[in-house]
């Protein structure tokens, strides 16, 4: 299983980014993708997660009703939508596949089996 990434960049705060995250390989059937960011010197830090069914869904209380998560089955892609963006929002944003299916466990990142590689976003003051 392999997930990629994508979609980071500099924004300014208040401005709304997406992130991309494709999953390839052999995916168990509902397998629960969730968002994390981290900054140097920091744990990576669990934002937000979805049950592959789009069923569930989860948020940091740092970027809930700011951010959302969606999912679209026929590309293998989970979406990361930022807004109002903040520049304590700054970080790498990695995604990650859990096969933990109740919610309960997504926001711990060593339930976490397969990692993309991370994608930065930097938001300017």
């Amino acid at each position: 299983v392999q997930l990629q990434a994508s979609g980071g960049g500099l924004v300014q705060a208040g401005d709304s980014l997406s992130l991309s995250c494709t999953v390839s390989g052999r995916i168990q059937s509902d397998a629960p993708i969730g968002w994390f960011r981290q900054t140097p010197g920091k744990e990576r830090e669990f934002v937000a997660g979805i049950a592959w069914s789009g069923l569930s869904r989860y948020f940091s209380d740092s970027v809930k009703g700011r951010f959302t998560i969606s999912r679209d089955n026929a590309k293998n892609t989970v979406y990361l939508q930022m807004n109002s963006l903040k520049p304590e929002d700054t970080a790498v944003y990695y995604c990650g596949l859990t096969r933990m299916k109740d919610s309960y466990y997504w926001s711990d990142r060593r339930y976490y089996t397969y990692w993309g590689q991370g994608t930065l976003v930097t938001v300017s003051s």
